[in-house]
């Protein structure tokens, strides 16, 4: 079997190793439209759960990466000027720089005999010398581009505006913090990823980019303005930037997973929120269920394909209804921190996707609940009396 896999990032490269783990003769080229040394971002989560899944796939790729990974089992969220820190049961995952991550699926596919080629774009998808080919080239996929009336791809922009930085700070553990600063509703998303750098999200509503002008901003201007605003966690630090776009985030979804001999996985397929820190694992979760599938019909493309998506479906749409619920939230942000309380708006917060409830936070988080349910908030209380 030939695979050309359109993209060399996680999921891309992880694919290639999860099939040549298992098949050896399968040949593979593996096709990225960036350098090889090439990375944009600055660090990724990756937590404990999603370790575990990807360590049943490739146990070695795992401990790779874990030797290269931050662990923090605390993370802080700050509203009304109040922290409230929680301890995430278990180990409670962590973030490796995202070059790093890149390194240690390059190596393992290289020495398992992948074919990668940095720089190159393909021009005709169809002309490829492969009996499968894989979208794994992102939000911004070309290959879905090239084909999205045949994968019934729709896409609409939320309206919050955000940019990924870096800070030469590591933080001592993860943190949210939203902030009203001169009538603007502002929210930084940081963790550390390594013993020198922390990635550090930037986030405010169209309201407040429309009030402070930021439309009109240099780039300079808005990285300032967020320096200023969260001065107080900077503590003198500037923001770094790496390919820092200011962006609308873009919410993309596909009818259809595969047509004819083209698939599509990952940011690809379905764009997931980065506010529920599971990009990454829920692409290279996809890489497995098509590797899976592969595996079970190496000379049956088009029943892979029909058992790829059947089995990751469900589940991948049990994540993306979390995605959509948390962006959501977030797109009302306002209301949100207009709440009365530090603890109101943390709870409202936890049990924004509604997969996790009064209950199920009292099972993992028995001290916040505790802590919240002595700052008042009414529904902890009424559940812990039910």
């Amino acid at each position: 079997m030939k695979v050309a896999i359109i993209g060399g990032g996680p999921s891309g490269l992880f694919l290639s190793i999860l099939l040549k783990e298992r098949m050896a003769q399968v040949d593979i080229d593996v096709f990225e439209q960036n350098p090889e040394d090439a990375t944009f971002g600055f660090g990724v989560v990756l937590a404990d759960t999603g370790l575990s899944n990807l360590r049943a796939a490739s146990p070695i790729v795992v401990d790779r990466l874990a030797k290269a990974m931050r662990f923090n089992d605390q993370h802080s969220i700050v509203s009304h000027e109040h922290p409230i820190v929680m301890r995430k049961p278990g180990a409670g995952g962590g973030a490796i720089p995202r070059i790093s991550l890149l390194s240690v699926l390059q190596q393992r596919a290289k020495e398992l005999g992948v074919r990668v080629t940095y720089n190159k774009r393909i021009a005709d998808f169809d002309a490829l010398d492969a009996d499968l080919v894989v979208g794994a080239d992102g939000i911004g996929s070309q290959l879905r581009t090239a084909n999205e009336a045949a994968f019934g791809t729709t896409r609409r922009t939320l309206t919050n505006h955000f940019a990924w930085f870096g800070v030469a700070k590591p933080f001592a553990s993860p943190a949210l913090v939203f902030r009203k600063y001169e009538g603007g509703y502002f929210v930084a998303h940081y963790y550390p990823y390594s013993d020198s750098m922390s990635t550090f999200v930037a986030e405010c509503d169209h309201q407040t980019w429309v009030d402070f002008g930021m439309e009109d901003m240099s780039a300079e201007a808005r990285q300032a303005l967020f320096e200023t605003v969260f001065a107080p966690e900077l503590t003198g630090h500037g923001l770094v930037s790496n390919n820092s776009i200011w962006r609308q985030f873009p919410v993309i979804l596909n009818a259809n997973w595969h047509v004819g001999k083209q698939v599509l996985i990952g940011d690809a397929l379905t764009s997931a929120h980065f506010s529920i820190g599971s990009g990454t694992r829920i692409a290279m979760e996809d890489a497995m269920a098509l590797a899976d599938a592969i595996v079970t019909h190496p000379d049956d493309v088009p029943a892979a394909l029909e058992q790829y998506e059947a089995v990751r479906k469900p589940e991948k749409a049990k994540l993306i209804s979390a995605s959509e619920a948390s962006y959501n939230w977030y797109e009302r942000i306002r209301e949100w921190m207009d709440l009365p309380t530090p603890h109101e708006f943390v709870f409202r917060f936890m049990t924004r996707t509604g997969r996790i409830d009064a209950e199920r936070l009292r099972a993992q988080f028995p001290a916040l609940m505790a802590e919240l349910a002595a700052g008042g908030v009414a529904a902890v209380a009424a559940e812990g009396q039910s």
